[in-house]
């Protein structure tokens, strides 16, 4: 009757199909477990024993790491070609608003202020393509 009792309740975590339950303790000294947990750190992996016993059992480590530097660059990166676009499109639009609106010689006055700053937009779109280039040197060729 106690047996039955046991399969009637369905309450609680299901038993694992190949549990561990071998234990195993090592001690380490100061050195060796800085260097431990430096490799630790190194591996990504979120759990000591996951990661013990790949080392033992020489299984493969991927390793990945995410430079935050380099991803907020290319996030402003990414930013600034989105404004640029922007103001190609609000470039278009002033050109033919003044062009419709203005006298000529108003237009003209307009369009050599917009020349002026169009000049400056070039010149930071140069510098920008030469932080690119220098990232991509700095970065990408390692």
């Amino acid at each position: 009757m106690a047996t039955e009792k046991k399969h009637l309740n369905s309450g609680g975590r299901k038993p694992k199909a190949d549990p561990c339950k071998h234990r195993y303790s090592f001690n380490l000294n100061d050195t060796d477990n800085a260097q431990f947990l430096a490799l630790f750190d190194a591996s990504g992996l979120k759990d000591k024993a996951r990661f013990v016993t790949s080392c033992i059992f020489k299984r493969e480590l991927k390793v990945v790491k995410v430079d935050k530097a380099a991803m907020d660059y290319y996030m402003r990166l990414t930013t600034f070609h989105s404004q640029f676009r922007a103001i190609g499109t609000n470039y278009n639009q002033v050109t033919k608003a003044i062009k419709s609106t203005f006298t000529e010689k108003k237009a003209l006055a307009f369009l050599y202020k917009l020349e002026k700053a169009t000049k400056e937009l070039v010149a930071i779109h140069k510098q920008v393509q030469d932080l690119t280039a220098e990232f991509e040197r700095k970065y990408l060729n390692k």
